[in-house]
């Protein structure tokens, strides 16, 4: 069973307790943050033009599954996260 107990303080003592608890715990959360990159996205002449292919094979690879496209209307965009973890390394 829990027990309360009370400790003499003034509230002054029990609010710089308070706010340093709070500090640590900020602290803490700040040198273990790490902030969320924006998604990038590519056009499909960027893409072809970073892996240095025509743009008909990168048709070709988004009709085999290779490369995920993304569309707003008409226009295709593929995220660079995506083209990155589509380059695999080779046996040897």
């Amino acid at each position: 069973m829990k027990s309360v107990q009370l400790i003499g303080l003034t509230p002054e003592q029990l609010q710089s307790a308070i706010i340093d608890g709070v500090k640590t715990q900020l602290e803490d959360l700040k040198s273990h943050f790490q902030p969320k990159e924006p998604t990038e996205y590519l056009t499909r002449q960027e893409v072809a033009t970073i892996l240095k292919v025509d743009l008909s094979t990168i048709h070709n690879w988004c009709k085999s599954g290779k490369l995920l496209p993304y569309g707003i209307g008409k226009r295709v965009y593929f995220k660079r996260a995506d083209l990155e973890s589509c380059i695999i390394p080779l046996e040897r």
